[in-house]
């Protein structure tokens, strides 16, 4: 690869776009998302970020343009194409089970049998193999647990989030989708999971991250996809502009207009 050629896209859309009824909710739309990058996708509420990322994460369809991974088209019909092509999604409930324990949430709707005739026959779950091997799961994310045979239910909001995320990694080899990981959390567990985004790069996974907290999103993304009304508004990266620039774009607002709305409002 030459010095300034970038690498091929993980996950790109080209040219994406969709319409319920009269209303456009993406229209025109590109993405492309690096390996090894944590890519924010932010717009104010009805910018298209929950449309876009349906449609990456199969629940959708576009009405037109493609979808490639590894710059090959592919066809995500539902999730379940999204989950055979490694994307894996932690939607903002996370669709955790509370009344099981960690490890049958781990393998919640892949679950292991005994070998031989009692998997075979009687359908008995292999829960010693799925306690250990979901142990390993959550140590090579950094997560500590005491026990996989904790329920769920009794974990705080950030272990929680924990999980959801060790089970999208765990099964999700190629990209992991994240939508506001951090709401509704204190300080300290929002930085336990950013921490923990941080571990799922580390093992070369690419994470797309939906959030509307720009200080979390300039923390932890290498870049940041803004949405506006639609369409992207444009690319920004944490090291070249700031804050308020995402804020432009995300409104349209010019600087000078940022400005005086700051001073109007002190």
């Amino acid at each position: 690869m030459a010095e300034n050629e970038k690498p091929v896209p993980v996950l790109q859309a080209r040219d994406i776009s969709k319409r319920f009824g009269h209303v456009t909710a993406l229209e025109h739309v590109d993405f492309e998302l690096y390996p090894d990058e944590i890519l924010a996708l932010v717009g104010d509420n009805g910018a298209g970020k929950s449309t876009l990322i349906k449609i990456l994460s199969g629940a959708y369809q576009p009405d037109e343009g493609e979808i490639l991974m590894d710059g090959q088209p592919v066809q995500l019909r539902n999730p379940q194409d999204a989950r055979q092509n490694g994307i894996e999604t932690v939607y903002q409930d996370l669709a955790l089970a509370p009344a099981l324990d960690i490890a049958s949430n781990l393998f919640l709707g892949r679950e292991e049998r005994e070998p031989g005739p009692l998997g075979l026959v009687l359908r008995k779950l292999d829960k010693s193999r799925m306690r250990k091997e979901a142990a390993e799961h959550m140590a090579s994310l950094k997560i500590g647990l005491r026990s996989m045979r904790q329920a769920v239910e009794t974990l705080s909001g950030g272990q929680r989030q924990g999980v959801a995320v060790a089970r999208a990694v765990s099964w999700g080899k190629r990209v992991v989708i994240m939508d506001e990981p951090t709401a509704a959390l204190g300080v300290k567990e929002s930085g336990m999971v950013l921490e923990l985004i941080r571990n799922v790069k580390a093992r070369g996974v690419p994470v797309i991250l939906i959030s509307h907290n720009l200080p979390h999103v300039f923390e932890i993304a290498d870049r940041i996809q803004v949405m506006r009304l639609g369409r992207r508004a444009g690319i920004a990266r944490p090291g070249d502009q700031t804050m308020d620039d995402v804020v432009a774009m995300m409104t349209g607002a010019t600087q000078a207009e940022l400005a005086t709305a700051t001073q109007e409002a002190k």
